[in-house]
């Protein structure tokens, strides 16, 4: 995979192309790229997925921090996992809102030799979002690209979206995220230093210092696969404040206990895909009420997935 982070790097020709915001790179994303993978291999042309960071609704203030489903660098990896040969990361600012279709059309006629435009029924560009399927389609007479338009994926009745993922994520239904990412929800960060409670309680506990525009599944206790230096563990994971131990208010901390593991892995990049909901999060009478209540989510664990 080739990766750009602006259009303007990128000459190439005769591409078969999708965009998208791809927050997420859900089912129904990946049903539109696996149609411009099928076909640019055909006709032996790249495979081009053009996607934007900043998301639009960002910068035009229609949305808010800790929203994102993947990292940037996360999403052009799964992009390019489900075999796009090129993605672009094109910087989306308030001058490419004020674009025309016509003039962004134009863009990239000129850095991609634009054969083939491959999008989603809703999908539209430009200024006011005035680049609809009719405009592009018209647009493709003009330019010599043909427009195909992909059905909305549904699993059920249900439509699938990255607001949607959203939304269960928030609601702590990461078993329903999986369902409609086609793959386990997952939260990566490196292992930073904590108060250290949790290996004075006998479960050392990872801290992950989390991108702060990532949206966070709902507090509570989670059993998550850990993976870390190329070794997979089955971990519970407290998302949360530790209403045990906090009385002012704080950020909520993501700290994964991994079973069946002792080392030091400060400064390392740890991966947690959650894979189901335990319980909310609870304040305790005290600690050892805590403890025990920890031991029986570790055995809870041990009981949905062996390491």
């Amino acid at each position: 995979m080739l990766y750009y982070e602006s259009l303007d790097s990128v000459e190439i020709e005769n591409a078969w192309l999708t965009i998208g915001s791809f927050d997420g790179v859900h089912l129904g994303h990946q049903e539109i790229l696996g149609r411009v993978v099928e076909g640019a291999r055909q006709e032996k042309s790249p495979a081009v997925a053009i996607t934007f960071f900043p998301h639009p609704a960002v910068v035009l203030g229609k949305r808010q921090q800790a929203w994102y489903l993947n990292t940037p660098q996360e999403r052009a990896e799964l992009i390019g996992g489900y075999g796009a040969d090129v993605v672009v990361m094109h910087p989306f600012t308030k001058e490419v809102a004020q674009q025309t279709a016509d003039e962004f059309m134009q863009r990239l006629v000129r850095h991609l030799g634009l054969r083939r435009l491959i999008v989603g029924p809703d999908f539209a560009l430009g200024r006011g979002r005035e680049g609809n399927v009719q405009r592009l389609t018209e647009l493709g007479k003009v330019y010599g690209y043909t427009l195909e338009v992909m059905p909305t994926v549904k699993n059920g009745d249900v439509v699938i979206s990255s607001s949607l993922i959203r939304n269960k994520l928030n609601d702590g239904e990461v078993d329903q995220a999986a369902r409609y990412l086609g793959r386990p929800y997952r939260i990566s960060g490196e292992v930073v230093r904590g108060d250290a409670r949790g290996k004075a309680l006998g479960i050392p506990t990872a801290n992950l210092a989390v991108w702060a525009e990532r949206t966070i599944p709902k507090a509570g206790v989670y059993v998550c696969r850990a993976s870390i230096s190329g070794r997979s563990f089955v971990a519970v994971t407290n998302i949360g404040v530790r209403p045990t131990f906090e009385q002012a208010p704080v950020s909520p901390r993501v700290e994964a206990h991994l079973l069946d593991f002792d080392g030091d892995i400060y400064g390392t990049e740890l991966k947690l895909d959650f894979l189901n909901r335990l319980r909310d999060e609870q304040r305790f009478p005290n600690v050892q009420a805590l403890v025990e209540q920890i031991h029986a989510d570790i055995a809870q664990a041990r009981q949905l997935y062996q390491p």
